[in-house]
This record gives structure tokens, sequence and C-alpha cells, in this order.
């Protein structure tokens, strides 16, 4: 206790004399680097919040349907977005802007979200975190059959790296496999990774600029119609009051800090960050979702895991790197 109490001591002498060492003159120095450190600090919380989602989600589906509720954080996120901007009197998407806004609501937030959402209710949250982190390796084998383009050297070890980061994972899985739960949470999940996957080089070729926040809103309204439809025909779909409290929790959190704060943030520090730096985030959050698994599921973590986990973000690195 006592070496705590001297570790807590210095942590708080030396917070304030880094304070005390903020003259005006400092400060209005910061002042002018300010976008840069709001883009900086707005990528931290992008890296942290959108790992702890995946658990989140985790959380709340164990007591309700998974689709429903990816629908009413989609409906409610979606709703508050377009809302704002029509106050704001921004103007409606165009007719040439409208079909590539449905495209995306269903690859980016209908399959993608609503699958990988479905898929942890069978297999670990942190598990369904690094299958979600892999999507770079499919958009090389995506543009290479579709485009036939030809990876470089580094795209190849990239994507054989992953890959045999996911293998070892999977060997801390093997006695899983027998279950066909797990397995189609599996399946389910890797569905989602080729639906984001096909929804970023659908986004690079086809679709316009357009308010990037307005045409998220529309995206998840859509998105959250559709999901609350098809969650109504499952026979465990609940009535808003027979939701429980734990799982209102969720779909809150959800709502303001993935979906809300979260994208904010993310496309902030998109136009104030170079892209590659912005792409770190995704190395971040599987491990993030590990860790608070880990801490709030009590989800299995041990070294085979993580080494895994480290082995697929440096496959996945190597992708992106080859392609900034």
């Amino acid at each position: 206790m006592g070496k705590l109490k001297k570790l807590k001591e210095w942590i708080i002498s030396d917070a304030l004399n880094g304070l005390l060492m903020w003259t005006p003159n400092k400060l209005h120095k910061f002042k002018e680097r300010g976008s840069g450190f709001l883009a900086f600090a707005a990528l931290v919380v992008v890296s942290v919040v959108w790992g702890t989602t995946w658990v989140v989600s985790k959380k709340g589906i164990m007591l309700m349907p998974a689709l429903q509720l990816a629908g009413i954080r989609q409906l409610l996120a979606g709703s508050l977005y377009l809302l704002y901007f029509i106050l704001k009197k921004y103007p409606l998407p165009s007719r040439s802007d409208l079909m590539p806004l449905i495209v995306l609501s269903l690859l980016n937030f209908v399959l993608s979200n609503g699958l990988s959402t479905w898929g942890i209710k069978y297999i670990s949250a942190g598990l369904g975190s690094i299958i979600g982190a892999i999507f770079p390796l499919w958009i090389v084998l995506i543009s290479m059959l579709v485009d036939h383009t030809k990876p470089t050297k580094m795209a190849v070890w990239g994507m054989v790296i992953g890959f045999a980061g996911i293998c070892i994972i999977f060997y801390n899985h093997l006695a899983d496999l027998i279950d066909p739960r797990f397995r189609f949470g599996i399946f389910l999940s890797l569905i989602a990774t080729w639906s984001w996957a096909f929804g970023t080089i659908y986004t690079k070729k086809y679709a316009k600029v357009f308010n990037p926040y307005f045409g998220l809103g529309f995206q998840m309204l859509l998105s959250g119609l559709i999901l609350t439809i098809v969650s109504a025909f499952d026979p465990n779909h609940l009535p808003l009051d027979a939701i429980p409290q734990t799982s209102w929790f969720a779909i809150f959190y959800l709502v303001i800090f993935g979906s809300l704060v979260g994208f904010i943030c993310y496309l902030y520090a998109l136009q104030h960050l170079p892209t590659e730096q912005t792409a770190i985030y995704a190395y971040i959050n599987p491990v993030v979702a590990l860790l608070t698994g880990w801490l709030v599921l009590d989800e299995s973590v041990n070294l085979t895991i993580f080494s895994g986990c480290l082995v697929t973000i440096l496959g996945v690195f190597l992708v992106n790197r080859s392609f900034r």
C-alpha cells in the first residue's frame, strides 16, 4: 500500500508541475496546434470506444435477440443524426446520392454491423473483434479476383501473416469447432467482414461526395428500419417494455459512444490526420476488446490467443501499409 501511495503522490505532483509549466505564451502555442491535438484525442477515443463496443454488444444480446438490438441502435442513432442536420437545414441527398447510400446501408450496417452483432452471440467478443479487423485482407483478395490487380510483395506477406495469426487463434478454439453454434458465429462474423470489404470498395468506386455525417444518418436510419422489421419475425423478439435494463444500457452506450461520438471522432480524425495514422485504431480495437472482454465478461485470454491477435494485426498492418 505504501508503494501505491507514493506512486499516486508522484503522479499528482508530476501533473501539477506540468500544469504550472503552461505559461500564457505556451497556451497560445497550444491553441495554434489545437486542431492537431483534438484530432489525436479523437483518434484515441475511437481506438478505445470502438474496442469496447464489441463487449457492450455481447453484454446486451445475452438478454435479447441480436438483430433487434442492432436495429434499435441504428434506428435511434440514425434518427438523431438526421434530426440534427434537418434542424440545421442541410440539403437532403440528391437522387443520384440515394442509390449509393442505400447500397452502403445494406453492406455496412444491415449486413456488416447486423451480422457481426449476431455472430458474437455464439463466439467471444474478443474473437469477433479480431475477425472484424481482417477485412483489409479480403479487400486484397476481392481486388485480385474482380479487378485482376497484382498485389505487392508486402501485401502478400501481410495476407500470409494475417491468416497465420487467425490459425494461431483457432488452434486455441479447436475444441469449440465441434459446437455448431460456435461455427455459425464464425460464419456470421466472416460474412460481416466480407460485407464491410465490399462496402469499402463500393465507396471508393461509386459513392459521390456528400455530407458524411448526413450520409451516415441516412444509412443508419434505413438499416435500423430493415433490421427492426426482420427481427420482428424472430420468435424471441421482445416488446420494448420487456427489454431488460442491461440491454437498454448497452443500446444507449452503443448509440451515444459507438455511433455518435465514435463516428464523429473518426471522421474528424480522418479530416485532420494522415489516413495511415488514422488507421491505427483498427490495430488497437481488437486488443481493447480482448482485454475488456476478459475484465467484464470473464472471456478466456491466454498467451496463444493474445499472440495470434498480435500476429493478425501485424498482417493487417502490412496490407494497409502496402496500399496506403
